[in-house]
């Protein structure tokens, strides 16, 4: 597999990708949000989606000693 990074217009790119020779199966794109877009402050929690794989934990030591330190059984 090879990789391509193309920069400039929408139209640049699209013409760019029509150029690679062999099947093309997922593109990665970018879109910059409007400038009015980015003023507005946002009240979705961007992390929300992630929530099914965090771990809540009261009290964590996460010094470095405590990181680098074995416990029992390690």
């Amino acid at each position: 597999m090879k990789t391509h990074v193309l920069t400039g217009s929408k139209n640049e790119i699209v013409e760019s990708v029509g150029r690679i020779d062999g099947v093309i199966r997922e593109v990665i794109v970018f879109v910059e949000e409007p400038i009015d877009a980015l003023a507005e402050p946002s009240e979705e929690d961007i992390f929300a989606e992630m929530l099914p794989y965090m771990v809540d934990a009261n009290v964590v030591d996460d010094s470095r000693e405590a990181i680098y330190t074995r416990l029992d059984g390690e």
